[in-house]
């Protein structure tokens, strides 16, 4: 049994075949993969720049902390993990599941401009926080322009 996914309503009816059309395709989408292709989730992850610090945010709902790991090898920073499925006796039961599980890694390189031995990671209700600081030398910094 498939259910059909609610649709949002659009103000102007002229931009609603086009909208359909796409909204009906991301919703398939999952449909195409394979089911048994638990493996292929990743985190989102928002990096931002903050105090001179460099700031990696994981978006991680339902991993327990034990089941994050944060390396850092050379200049590449990488994240693994798992989400695991609570009840595995359950999941025949499901009408419909969008939720991912199973493992994750996500690597990224860093600049040269970091201060590896300062690297920091925490863990707080589903999101991974690891703060990477900068070198103060490399940091921006403003330069007064004198006018004659």
């Amino acid at each position: 049994m498939r259910f059909i996914p609610e649709t949002r309503n659009t103000e102007s009816p002229s931009s609603e075949f086009p909208y359909k059309a796409f909204e009906s395709f991301l919703y398939d989408w999952s449909y195409r993969s394979s089911e048994n292709n638990q493996a292929a989730w990743l985190p989102a992850v928002d990096i931002l720049e903050k105090d001179g610090n460099l700031v990696l945010e994981a978006h991680l709902p339902g991993v327990a902390e034990k089941d994050v790991d944060v390396k850092l090898e050379g200049h590449v920073l990488t994240l693994t993990g798992e989400r695991k499925l609570e009840n595995e006796e359950n999941k025949k039961n499901y009408h419909r599941m969008e939720s991912s599980y199973g493992s994750f890694s996500r690597s990224f390189t860093l600049p040269d401009t970091v201060d590896a031995e300062k690297i920091k990671a925490e863990y707080k209700n589903g999101i991974l926080t690891v703060t990477i600081p900068q070198r103060p030398e490399v940091r921006p910094r403003s330069i007064p322009v004198s006018i004659q």
